[in-house]
């Protein structure tokens, strides 16, 4: 029998969750059965799948030492160069900036150089995360950007700041998300509402109308910051976070962003490439705001976190609109 005591890491979830990242190796099937045939109580008591662990519940588990180790090989930890930058840090979470290029989360392509194994590096190497100590708790992003899109991650460090992050995600207005960007042609201050689908067989979203069945509401809110008869700096603040939901919106309606190989104006990105090298979107998370920030990320209220242009989108900007050097 395997016995764990629940610390504040792991506290606050659901006993299937929990087993199903502590036994990561062990199919679902087997960890519901387990479940089932009382292979796991707490505080010696059979639980449902649906049980909310609580800090210093005893849980104990019939499995034989060797398949308990079978089933939790740790998380691996790869010797990654650190590509980003850290904004902020304290003990509950870390604010980076991510480079265009990098995967937040591993693909078909890409399962080792991603951004979230790049913090488990930094964290580890700092000695704050330990796979092998850590039973099943991965510290993790709550939020994601396009591989080609720059700016601002927040990462949770400890399992009861991903949970309150995650929630005040979900309710959004908790936490104000704001981008710059260069799109083509003269735009104003505007505030949008569309409609998109997925399409799943292209890896791409579509504007729909509203009675398209499985549509789902879009809410942009653009802030033209400058702009000639060419091109314009937009602020944009997402009210809703549908999949490419800037990039779309803006070339809904004739605005697509410079450098944007999925919905941009493929001439103009022919241009772009050939006089600013630029060869993906021009869309960089800028800055953060905590609105309503709960649980034990309370202190974070009306705290601003930002993230400057990468140098050479900045060159890129002061080109297109005759800036000056400082």
């Amino acid at each position: 029998m395997k016995r764990i005591i629940i610390d504040q890491n792991h506290a606050n979830q659901r006993i299937d969750k929990y087993l199903k990242k502590l036994l990561c190796q062990a199919p679902s099937q087997l960890i519901y059965k387990m479940l089932r045939k009382k292979d796991v109580k707490v505080n010696g008591v059979k639980v449902k799948e649906n049980y909310i662990l609580k800090e210093n519940d005893e849980v104990s588990l019939f499995l034989y030492e060797d398949k308990f180790k079978e089933y939790t090989k740790p998380q691996t930890i790869f010797d990654l160069k650190i590509d980003f930058d850290v904004l902020y840090e304290d003990e509950h979470i870390l604010v980076v900036n991510k480079p265009a290029g990098l995967l937040v989360h591993e693909d078909i392509n890409e399962t080792m150089n991603t951004l979230s194994n790049q913090v488990l590096t930094y964290l580890y190497n700092k000695g704050e995360y330990n796979p092998e100590q850590s039973l099943g708790f991965v510290p993790g992003p709550v939020h994601r950007l396009d591989r080609n899109t720059s700016g601002i991650v927040i990462f949770g460090k400890s399992m009861k700041a991903l949970q309150d992050l995650n929630e005040m995600m979900k309710k959004r207005h908790c936490i104000d998300k704001t981008y710059l960007t260069i799109c083509k042609g003269y735009m104003t201050s505007d505030e949008l509402v569309g409609y998109v689908k997925k399409d799943s067989d292209q890896s791409l979203m579509r504007i729909v109308s509203p009675n398209t069945k499985g549509a789902l509401k879009m809410h942009t809110i653009v802030e033209s910051l400058k702009a000639t008869s060419s091109f314009s700096l937009l602020k944009v603040k997402l009210i809703t976070g549908r999949t490419h939901q800037i990039r779309i919106h803006l070339s809904s309606v004739n605005h697509p962003i410079i450098g944007d190989s999925k919905y941009g104006d493929f001439e103009l990105n022919k241009v772009i490439k050939k006089q600013y090298h630029l060869d993906h979107q021009f869309l960089h998370a800028y800055q953060i705001q905590f609105v309503k920030p709960i649980g034990c990320l309370k202190y974070l209220q009306d705290k601003i976190i930002t993230s400057p242009l990468p140098k050479n989108l900045e060159k890129i900007k002061r080109n297109i609109f005759h800036e000056n050097e400082l």
